[in-house]
């Protein structure tokens, strides 16, 4: 409890240095009180913009801290646009820990010094982050790998500062009215939840491996191989990837790299991995992201660090890509009704006054160059429209967001003239081609094929006891009299249901024989 205390002073002291509550009270529209507080905190002095001092802020009190801001930028729905562009900033600046403990939480992880594991092991690591560092190493057969160790101790400092975070996302809610649209408990919990899964690097490794097999054969982008025997939740090995970051120009120019290909299989790489597999990076930054100069897979990228993924599934992806293309096309009124029949706007928004919203926002960005486009002021825009019309952002679409505006700073460093839209448009008007065309019917009939080999041979019983089940006489509850009288009619109507029974039964054989014929046969001449 102590030390939870101590823990929450050093944070109200880093807030009052950098002048955060002032921050809070100008935002409630009270200027009488954060003169007043000014008056109290004389000693400071506050000249620098409020973004800048909240990333000062975040950066002093820790890693965690950093990483929290790092996920706020991406929130670009909540938060105003200079904070937002000032938090992308935060980067993982933390010290290495010692090689000692890097040794020690190996062999408690992998049951053996890195000395037997390993042929070398290089006990100085060579990048370091908040969570974890590496180390490059080689096997015993000759292979060359990366050690990806996690910061000792991790957990309990996660666990403390989530807690006194969760706590001052209630605080919040409960005293500032405007936070419940803000959602504070919600972000925290989001937050919550991406720390805890990066904190597991078997989670990473099969991230990884997913990522690799999706673009296994693939000319444009590498993945390293994870080797399994090495890994656990605290330590993953995984093949070692040499190449050029992507963020030196000057390097990959004078290696003889296209920059413009570079910066148009980026764009083609991010839609496979959205529209095709569902399945992305999102974690796109430069720090990320090398390129290949070896002579066997020159010009490729590399991808490294997985903890984050996003993942779409089929209605994600459907409706995606009927908005981008309706973008494209510049055919708002149906980026309008798609958003009304997804069920994100309400069913009593009007179509034209959406329509008209949207076109606002979007109309500026066709037929100019990237450099001339901010798609982080389009994608605020577009909240602010969003929250206009009480259309929710999706969860599963923030972390999407977030990568393509990695997409767009990673093109304009490589190519300033890029159009991303124009470079986008033929691999989505493909996947809509196989999604909506003869191919997209082949697949789904392949992918259901075994399904129906099981359900037609069954269809004439399961035809056959239904129509059983219809023949059964329901006999009024009448005199014996009635009864013999319409004992007759009810011979005649037997014989005639079960003459109908058996020409269906038969109808439906011949139809479930053609049908499995059918199936099996498009599934043949395709698979």
């Amino acid at each position: 409890m102590i030390l939870k205390f101590l823990r929450l002073l050093r944070i109200l002291t880093v807030f009052t240095k950098y002048g955060l509550d002032e921050i809070a009270v100008t935002s409630i529209n009270a200027p009488r009180t954060a003169r007043l507080m000014n008056t109290f905190f004389f000693w400071r002095r506050i000249t620098s913009p409020r973004a800048i001092r909240l990333r000062q802020a975040l950066e002093e009190l820790g890693p965690i801290f950093v990483k929290f801001g790092q996920v706020l930028s991406t929130r670009r729905d909540l938060v105003p646009p200079d904070i937002a562009d000032e938090l992308a900033l935060l980067q993982d600046r933390v010290p290495p820990f010692g090689s000692d403990l890097a040794v020690a939480q190996i062999t408690q992880s992998l049951g053996a010094h890195p000395d037997q594991l390993f042929a070398h092991f290089e006990r100085e690591p060579v990048a370091s982050a908040s969570i974890a560092q590496v180390h490059f190493a080689r096997l015993k057969d000759g292979k060359d790998v990366a050690v990806k160790v996690l910061r000792p101790g991790m957990k309990k400092l996660i666990d403390e500062d989530m807690a006194l975070m969760h706590l001052a996302a209630g605080l919040i809610e409960k005293v500032w009215g405007e936070a419940r649209r803000l959602k504070p408990r919600e972000v925290v919990a989001e937050f919550d939840k991406y720390l805890h899964d990066e904190l597991d690097l078997m989670r990473e490794a099969a991230n990884a491996s997913q990522l690799r097999r999706n673009f296994a054969g693939s000319t444009l982008l590498m993945v390293p191989e994870m080797y399994w025997d090495y890994c656990s939740s605290s330590v993953i090995v995984m093949e070692r990837m040499r190449g050029i970051p992507v963020s030196q120009i000057d390097r990959l120019a004078a290696e003889g790299i296209d920059l413009k290909k570079l910066s148009s299989d980026g764009v083609e790489i991010f839609f496979t991995q959205v529209f095709r597999d569902g399945f992305f990076h999102a974690d796109m930054h430069p720090g990320n992201i090398l390129v290949s100069v070896e002579p066997e897979t020159f010009g490729r990228y590399i991808a490294l660090d997985f903890g984050i993924v996003g993942t779409l599934n089929d209605f994600d992806k459907d409706y995606l890509s009927q908005n981008f293309l309706a973008f494209f096309r510049r055919d708002y009124k149906r980026v309008a009704e798609a958003h009304i029949e997804s069920g994100w706007a309400p069913p009593s928004t009007r179509v034209d006054e959406l329509e008209s919203a949207v076109r606002a926002c979007c109309e500026p960005i066709f037929d100019r160059p990237l450099k001339d486009i901010s798609f982080g002021q389009i994608l605020l825009r577009l909240f602010q429209t969003s929250r206009r019309f009480n259309v929710e952002v999706q969860p599963q679409l923030v972390l999407l967001q977030k990568t393509l505006l990695n997409i767009e700073g990673l093109g304009r460093q490589l190519d300033p003239d890029l159009d991303l839209w124009k470079t986008a448009k033929p691999h989505l008007e493909r996947w809509m081609s196989d999604q909506v065309g003869w191919q997209g019917l082949v697949e789904r009939l392949r992918a259901e094929a075994p399904r129906y080999a099981q359900i037609f041979p069954q269809l004439p019983r399961l035809v056959h006891q239904a129509l059983e089940r219809e023949a059964h006489p329901k006999i009024a509850h009448g005199g014996a009299h009635g009864h013999v009288a319409n004992a007759d009619l009810l011979a005649l109507l037997l014989v005639e249901q079960r003459r109908t029974n058996r020409m269906l039964v038969f109808v439906s054989c011949v139809v479930a024989g053609f049908a499995t014929l059918a199936v099996l046969g498009v599934v043949g001449m395709f698979g």
